[in-house]
């Protein structure tokens, strides 16, 4: 289960069907997902009218239906300020912008091509119709992320529609996989374990400070709880073989436990 606007909803069978991707849910099991269903969806009273069949509950009246570590009044800063640009509309895409940002790496990318069969290989044409390419290729990631968004166009089926036309067709990746790992590290951003950007290979090597993890435990009368650990890394680099742990492990900010008696 996990909580909205302090509804609690069960998820548990609906996370399979969840369009996002069942581990965006998972990510927010027992906690308030308040703000990233905001974020994640645009169109939120049609989503809510799916909603209604999974709603369990409500919390109590005394009851906080955000983690204890995080200050209240930030939290409600940050969704004033959110209202605020909604409002003027600074999340207002602008068409021409995007257009002449896809007519920009098209005609780096047919150029570089164009430079290569026209000039041969030699070292001068090669080099220059590498930095077109790559250019090109670098601006294809990050437009194809503000697509990933539905940041471009109102319907989702066209941006759904434009990505999978420049990350697939001209970059040659599947939209379907970074959409599956991008909707996760922005539900849980520099989240050990559940974000996907901080999973390093390992034979990768990082500088180690201190390390936040989460681990899960059983509190009998109590909901699952998720409970902090602190691991100390050596001040020099060394391999990482997080990503060979538990998966259960996470390096998210403290969740408190919430009593299954003040679910109402």
């Amino acid at each position: 289960w996990l909580v909205i606007d302090r509804k609690v909803y069960d998820v548990s069978k609906f996370a399979k069907r969840h369009p996002g991707g069942s581990k965006v849910i998972r990510h927010y099991a027992g906690q308030d997902a308040t703000d990233a269903f905001i974020a994640f969806h645009n169109d939120k009273s049609l989503v809510k009218k799916y909603l209604k069949s999974l709603l369990i509950g409500e919390l109590a009246p005394d009851q906080p239906s955000f983690e204890s570590n995080k200050k209240q009044a930030l939290l409600e800063d940050f969704r004033e300020l959110r209202c605020t640009v909604e409002k003027m509309g600074l999340l207002t895409p602008n068409y021409i912008f995007f257009f002449l940002i896809f007519l920009h790496f098209v005609v780096l990318d047919a150029a570089s091509w164009l430079i290569v069969w026209y000039f041969g290989i030699s070292l001068v044409p090669f080099l220059v119709g590498i930095v077109f390419f790559t250019v090109a290729q670098i601006q294809m990631g990050w437009f194809q992320h503000d697509l990933g968004h539905f940041s471009v166009f109102r319907k989702p089926q066209w941006n759904r529609f434009l990505q999978i036309v420049v990350i697939t067709v001209l970059k040659g990746a599947p939209a379907s996989w970074w959409n599956h790992l991008h909707n996760q590290h922005h539900a849980k951003p520099n989240c050990f374990r559940k974000d996907p950007d901080l999973n390093m290979h390992p034979l990768l090597f990082s500088l180690g400070k201190s390390l936040s993890v989460e681990v899960s435990m059983e509190i009998p009368g109590e909901a699952k709880v998720l409970l902090t650990e602190s691991y100390r890394l050596a001040h020099y680099n060394i391999f990482s073989f997080f990503s060979l742990g538990k998966r259960r492990r996470s390096s998210c900010l403290t969740i408190i436990s919430i009593n299954i008696s003040s679910v109402s």
